[in-house]
């Protein structure tokens, strides 16, 4: 099977000539090679039980569920750019009665990456599987679990992925990482020119393959890094092409807005805030008390409002407003990408603290780091902060405490229960 039929390649570039001839009979060994392992007629191969690997190959999770029940696996391995390879390696993997469900390809100037998404039996370890294609003539083979999400195929993944871009500026750096797995995301802001100019216009993936940066649309740059599985040209690309869709569409963040009444009586509404919401964000600075902004803040704060411009922008995070009924905004909620972690902060005015802003605003942003397949979050303040201690604990989530110098860090793991949903309050009204 070929794995672009119509690609030739001329003799200029030392590569030979790809021949109709390959194409027949590489698809004539994955058909055979498909029915064998659909109908169970692969013969067992006493040799497979030699479960060594080779040198480059790397398992992530190194046994299957020992239950005779199905597993699901992502795997990558690099095999020759010469006809029958991929056939070998595919007739290697059915001989396990390992069923293929998905194959890309990514070519490389010297052999290709093959992504596997697989079906193996239960029993079956993973440096078993590996060890398989090692000897089919695989190299440099990662194999991970995978799970129901990775059966959706790639083309309808990543227009997805785009259409949550579309929608939300502030979904770009989770797009890029539920499209490049398990990876590092950091922004730099636009203000550090002397980076950006070290970052062509079209993107640069270092020599390692392992880090690729890309120039952000609102004038900063995007690094991502993957240290436990190179990128492929073909991740790069569509990398490039998620950031220069959100830079053509421009800041954007959805319209609305939710009406609730408090247990007093009060009420607010809560909404997504951008850059737009900054005048107003420091209009609430100056209603606080040096207090709660040291809280917020974490130490003396002359100058909290130099904060705001990176806290409001959706490049890196999502806010939530509390707003009254006359249009003052007196709370906010910062959802924080922080590399490959969370993080959660709030602040309330004074004269609006205990009346269940803090609880509101939290448990909405839990649910949104959950939407965002965010494992868990932590929240940052000081140890007297006790209402932000009790508003975690409500939370109904299992925490950590870490705690130096004064500064507390709670971390909440989002993967156990359900967030505790508000029972007091009237959502009278949905825009």
């Amino acid at each position: 099977m070929s794995r672009n039929v119509s690609e030739d390649t001329s003799e200029a570039d030392s590569r030979p000539v790809r021949q109709w001839r390959r194409d027949v009979v590489e698809l004539a060994a994955l058909l055979r090679t498909w029915w064998a392992s659909r109908h169970g007629h692969a013969p067992p191969d006493d040799n497979d039980a030699d479960t060594d690997t080779d040198a480059d190959t790397r398992v992530d999770t190194g046994t299957g569920s020992g239950t005779g029940a199905s597993v699901l696996w992502r795997m990558r391995t690099t095999v020759q750019d010469q006809p029958g390879s991929l056939a070998s390696l595919c007739t290697a993997l059915a001989e396990r009665r390992i069923d293929i469900l998905s194959l890309q390809t990514h070519p490389l100037a010297r052999g290709t990456v093959d992504e596997f998404l697989l079906r193996a039996p239960g029993d079956l370890a993973a440096a078993e599987i590996s060890g398989s294609v090692s000897r089919a003539g695989g190299a440099g083979t990662w194999i991970e679990r995978a799970d129901a999400h990775d059966l959706v195929d790639a083309p309808t993944r990543v227009l997805g992925l785009a259409t949550r871009t579309a929608l939300d500026a502030a979904e770009l750096p989770l797009a890029l990482r539920q499209l490049l797995g398990r990876c590092t995301i950091r922004s730099l802001p636009g203000g550090n020119s002397a980076a950006r100019e070290d970052v062509p216009v079209e993107g640069a993936l270092e020599e390692t393959d392992t880090v690729m940066r890309l120039r952000a649309p609102e004038g900063g740059v995007i690094t991502v890094e993957r240290p436990y599985l190179p990128f492929t040209p073909t991740e790069f690309a569509r990398a490039r092409a998620l950031v220069e869709l959100d830079a053509r569409l421009g800041p954007r963040v959805p319209h609305g807005q939710d009406a609730l009444t408090l247990p007093r009586g009060n009420a607010i509404t809560v909404r997504r805030a951008d850059a737009s919401d900054l005048d107003a964000a420091k209009a609430m600075h100056e209603r606080c008390s040096p207090r709660t902004l040291s809280l917020r803040y974490h130490g003396p704060m002359g100058d909290a409002d130099r904060y705001l411009g990176h806290l409001l922008s959706p490049r890196y995070g999502r806010t939530l407003a509390v707003q009254t009924a006359s249009g003052r905004v007196v709370g906010l909620g910062h959802l924080l990408w922080d590399g490959d972690e969370t993080e959660i902060a709030l602040l309330v005015e004074d004269e609006w603290q205990r009346r269940g802003i803090g609880g509101e605003l939290l448990r909405r942003l839990v649910s949104m780091a959950r939407e965002a397949n965010c494992e868990h979050v932590y929240a940052v303040t000081q140890s007297s902060n006790t209402g932000m201690v009790a508003a975690m604990r409500a939370l109904g989530l299992p925490l950590d405490y870490q705690i130096e110098e004064g500064t507390l860090v709670i971390t909440a793991r989002l993967d156990a229960t359900q967030v505790a949903s508000p029972r007091t309050y009237d959502h009278s009204a949905r825009d």
